[in-house]
């Protein structure tokens, strides 16, 4: 039997990702349908729990103009899901994602503690199995600038002209969004009431050294088409969440410097602080590579004779982007993480494309999932 799973503030950061984590994993987990008005209409709200196994209660406000309005909100919305767990007699395993800012003195940090408490005693009344997340600083693509992390508007402001200012350049303690969410499907396995789980961080940075990284990033990735060396698993996951941040409508695709003399043309593919594996291929005319996304590696194509369509789909979304790239004019386009994305033969030559991706092809661990662009 799969396990259904319900995401209150599945439209969230957080959210999205767990998600589309959860997605990777068909025979096991399906998720409900959620709905962000459901919380506006208790029937609804009532009709989603009553078909859940788990609830990953994720839906919150982080910040307000008035601070009383966020502490109400965030407390309302426990109290409106535990009275639809109440009268539909629900049995199913909650996990409620609190903030290490629980023990500060703040309307967030107290609405996220109060709100935990109020579960612990549903929980105990209703003989429910419950889990209180306790969760440090969390970054990753596709965060919101100027709400969920500094990170994330540091780099939405490198990669739009803009200048990053620090305001206070404390250490900050981090968990990557993979990461968090990889622990939050291990408790869902778990099945075990933790009233108190309390999610270590996995890198402690100040504010100015992941400044220091994201500029450099900028300055050879961003501008010059590098890829950096990584010194850790820490410095590849805040690249791939610099890198979502990149305009791809207007920054793809990028093209090479194509140097001409008596002899033909010769082309610099890519400059790599980075090992990896590179590949060539040939396409017949009318034929597509590809439609697969990766959630950790980085990966280019560069066509460098003949006609292409390149096609990109952030997961969970309908927009496809498209890149025409001609051989004749060489140009590349990197495949961001959580894209699903395609190569297609549009000419009426043969398509030669060359490949590069940061890591060994592993067939056990290929991080590789196939879903049409």
């Amino acid at each position: 039997m799969k396990i259904k799973i319900g995401i209150t503030g599945q439209e969230g950061f957080v959210g999205q990702h767990l998600y589309n984590t959860l997605g990777l994993f068909p025979d096991e987990f399906e998720c409900v349908s959620y709905q962000i008005d459901f919380f506006k209409n208790q029937g609804n709200l009532e009709s989603f729990v009553s078909k859940c196994d788990v609830i990953v209660h994720l839906a919150a406000i982080n910040r307000h103009n008035d601070p009383e309005v966020l502490y109400q909100t965030n407390i309302n919305l426990v109290k409106q899901l535990i009275a639809a767990l109440e009268k539909t007699n629900s049995s199913a395993h909650v996990l409620f994602s609190s903030s290490s800012q629980e023990e500060r003195d703040n309307f967030y940090g107290r609405s996220k503690k109060e709100g935990r408490e109020l579960l612990i005693d549903w929980a105990a009344k209703a003989n429910g199995t419950f889990t209180g997340l306790v969760i440090p600083n969390v970054f990753g693509p596709f965060g919101y600038p100027y709400y969920n992390s500094f990170i994330a508007t540091f780099s939405h402001q490198l990669t739009h002209n803009e200048q990053p200012k620090i305001e206070v350049d404390g250490e900050v303690n981090l968990i990557y969004v993979g990461e968090l969410v990889e622990v939050i499907i291990n408790e869902i396995r778990n099945k075990k009431t933790n009233a108190l789980f309390e999610i270590l961080p996995t890198s402690t940075y100040k504010v100015s050294e992941i400044l220091t990284l994201l500029e450099n990033y900028k300055e050879e990735y961003f501008l010059s088409g590098v890829i950096p060396k990584f010194n850790s698993q820490f410095e590849l996951n805040l690249f791939n969440t610099f890198r979502c941040y990149i305009d791809i409508k207007n920054h793809n695709p990028v093209k090479f410097i194509k140097h001409n003399d008596a002899r033909g043309a010769f082309v610099e593919v890519i400059r790599l602080n980075v090992g990896g594996q590179v590949s060539f291929s040939t396409t017949a005319p009318g034929i597509t590579r590809g439609n697969h996304y990766h959630t950790r590696k980085i990966e280019r194509f560069a066509v460098i004779k003949g006609k292409a369509l390149i096609q990109l789909r952030r997961i969970g979304t309908e927009e496809v982007l498209d890149f025409y790239l001609d051989g004749n004019d060489p140009a590349y386009v990197d495949m961001p993480i959580w894209y699903t994305h395609n190569i297609k033969n549009i000419g009426e030559e043969e398509l030669y494309t060359n490949f590069w991706i940061n890591e060994f092809y592993d067939p056990s661990d290929a991080d590789t999932y196939f879903e049409d662009v």
